[in-house]
């Protein structure tokens, strides 16, 4: 069995990334709720916990607090902030409102040099903080590791016990040597090796997706994005002909997307693709729909007739396979601090009905985007797919705000296929989150040759961000700029003007609609 380092999650917004600086130690992690029992935290034999952050105060009426039987299981635990305060309060310790809060960037000065987690680091380092209350009193057995101009206790350890708690935050970037620390606990003190590696995960999935299957058929929607795409190839990989995908050309695609999945995933994997070609159905149905929740919905409902249909065209099968990943599925605390169960839902395939008595199989659910695309490397995926930006499931449908039409969907195609190229071709696309045009219902005067025009507008819509949830707009250089308004202008027929869109979000949306 693989080493497992553990994360209770106390409501903290940085959960995740815990998760993700462990594994970047090429370790296994695995986010559990804050209040799951110490015996079944047993049963998962983790080689060490860590308590993360939390926005609650430990001395509230109902703060979320773990099982006490945590600190009897007899391995290493890591407390972060909240996490710190939750072990102190739970051993003995005190915690009260601090008279400064302290957040953002601080000095730590390490004083014991000896404590495991800051070995081979500096006297001195740079943290992030953000907690309003502090530590008052060290529970018996813990001794000073480290202070901060605000806190006395901003490091400390029960070295008999291996207990470690920490008042800022290693996992953030903010800390430049935080995973160091990280990466001292997992291995030095928890005595990991460094065995979660994709190269194994696709061994250790191949394995288990053959023992689940045996010889039974398996049906997969397939997007051509990143998660359904490597679904896909893995599947493949373990069980060949026995998976059949399903491409469903809903008319909204980008420039040639249709064309290439089946050259990539039917003519190169020599993958069982079944194609259908919907587009005249989504259209009809969109026909003079201009309200975006509307489109949504008439596309979300047309795709689950498609689909079923589809299905049932593809004969018997007994499992359905999404490409839901790990943050979709993770059971975590709100950040208000509320312990009750929130589950994000997440279908790839569009949310389809109870009817379709499929079993689901999930063969990214334990894995970050990142890692995604780190197996889609080790299965030979093409990196244009591994490294697209994220699409929307209504498709171009968003993008072109206002009624969908052919002719206003081609117009759009040529002006994004435009922009994408523009992108990669100058070294842009892989730095930011998304990339793409947006086709307005706004019609301006233009003069193009000798003659007067009047045609769409087009917006350039360039973001960076880490998850989706916010996003800056990029600052573009003027010449990358220049040459796609000049472009666009120039070889799509129907444009006439281009503006770019300095808007973040909030108080935007990354799509218009």
């Amino acid at each position: 069995m693989q080493d497992r380092i553990l994360i209770l999650d106390f409501g903290s917004q940085y959960t995740q990334v815990i998760a993700r600086r462990v594994r970047e130690c090429e370790v296994y992690s695995q986010i559990v709720r804050f209040d799951t029992p110490a015996a079944r935290l047993a049963e998962l034999r983790p080689r060490g916990l860590i308590l993360s952050g939390g926005p609650a105060s430990v001395y509230d009426p109902g703060a979320p607090l773990p099982d006490p039987g945590i600190f009897e299981l007899g391995i290493p635990i890591l407390g972060i902030c909240y996490g710190l305060q939750v072990m102190a309060h739970c051993l003995g310790g005190r915690v009260e409102p601090g008279q400064r809060r302290e957040y953002g960037k601080g000095m730590l000065e390490v004083r014991r040099r000896e404590c495991p987690l800051f070995r081979g680091l500096p006297k001195r380092l740079q943290v992030w903080n953000s907690h309003g209350d502090r530590l008052t009193r060290l529970p018996r057995g813990f001794v000073v590791v480290a202070t901060t101009d605000n806190s006395p206790y901003a490091a400390v350890e029960h070295p008999g016990r291996q207990f470690y708690g920490l008042q800022f935050h290693p996992e953030v970037v903010h800390t430049p040597r935080g995973r160091e620390i990280l990466s001292n606990f997992v291995h030095r003190i928890c005595g990991c090796g460094r065995a979660w590696t994709m190269r194994n995960y696709l061994e250790q999935a191949i394995c288990e997706i053959r023992e689940r299957v045996g010889s039974e058929r398996v049906l997969l929607g397939l997007s051509g994005g990143v998660d359904s795409s490597v679904a896909a190839a893995l599947l493949h990989r373990a069980v060949g002909d026995q998976l059949t995908c399903i491409f469903v050309n809903n008319g909204l695609l980008r420039a040639r997307e249709a064309e290439r999945v089946q050259e990539v995933f039917g003519r190169h994997f020599r993958m069982r693709l079944q194609y259908e070609d919907a587009s005249a159905l989504f259209l009809r149905r969109l026909r003079g729909v201009t309200d975006p929740e509307r489109k949504r919905k008439i596309i979300g409902r047309t795709f689950i007739e498609v689909f079923e249909a589809a299905t049932r065209k593809a004969g018997p099968a007994r499992f359905l396979a999404q490409g839901t990943l790990y943050p979709d599925v993770i059971e975590s605390v709100p950040i208000g601090g509320n312990p009750a169960a929130l589950i994000k839902s997440h279908h790839n395939v569009g949310g389809l009905p109870k009817r379709m008595r499929f079993e689901l199989i999930e063969p990214l659910r334990c894995l970050f985007k990142d890692e995604v695309r780190r197996l889609g490397e080790a299965l030979g995926l093409p990196r244009e797919i591994l490294w697209r930006h994220p699409f929307p499931g209504p498709g171009l449908a968003v993008r072109c705000l206002g009624e969908v039409t052919a002719e206003k969907l081609e117009v759009l195609r040529q002006a994004d296929a435009i922009v994408l190229e523009e992108m990669k071709r100058s070294g842009w696309y892989e730095k930011v989150w998304q990339a793409f045009a947006v086709l307005l219902p706004v019609r301006s005067v233009g003069v193009q040759g000798d003659e007067r025009t009047y045609e769409w507008t087009a917006a350039v819509r360039v973001v960076e961000s880490q998850d989706g949830m916010t996003a800056d707009w990029v600052k573009l250089p003027y010449d990358l700029l220049e040459r796609i308004s000049t472009r666009i202008t120039n070889e799509v027929r129907g444009i006439n003007r281009v503006v770019f869109d300095i808007t973040s979000k909030p108080p935007g949306t990354i799509e218009w609609e």
